[in-house]
């Protein structure tokens, strides 16, 4: 029997600034640009979450995926939605809240609550033509 993958697609809004405190102003914005803006600004996340296993042969599922999407929900966007990451989440208070931290962050999160025979992967779009993957294999 070969693995099979199942995704589950996920929405969240999130503001954030992305700034390094030991760096000067100049330098923050130099690197960062419009992401350095000290008013913030925001994104429109597109979450996948991909969980990767065998099927039970008893109910033809990898995981159920409501039982994915209720994971998702609770542990990830009643977090993360609608809040300002910097400033409104314990995760990002000292780690810049780059979509690679997120993606790694949102992993950390879920990879203790999926089971161990499955393997996770994260996709995060921040724009539709910009996203991250981890891990990436």
């Amino acid at each position: 029997m070969k693995k099979i993958a199942i995704v589950r697609c996920e929405h969240f809004n999130a503001a954030h600034r992305l700034h390094n405190k030991e760096w000067s102003d100049e330098k923050n914005k130099k690197i960062f640009g419009k992401c350095n803006n000290p008013n913030y600004h925001g994104h429109n996340y597109e979450l996948e979450v991909k969980v990767i296993g065998l099927c039970n042969p008893e109910t033809g599922y990898v995981i159920d995926t409501k039982i994915l999407s209720d994971l998702i929900k609770e542990k990830i966007l009643n977090r993360f939605d609608h809040r300002n990451l910097n400033l409104d989440t314990e995760e990002f208070t000292n780690l810049n809240p780059t979509a690679e931290n997120i993606a790694i962050v949102v992993y950390n999160i879920l990879r203790p609550e999926i089971e161990s025979q499955f393997d996770l992967k994260i996709k995060l779009y921040e724009t539709p033509r910009n996203f991250v993957e981890y891990p990436y294999s």
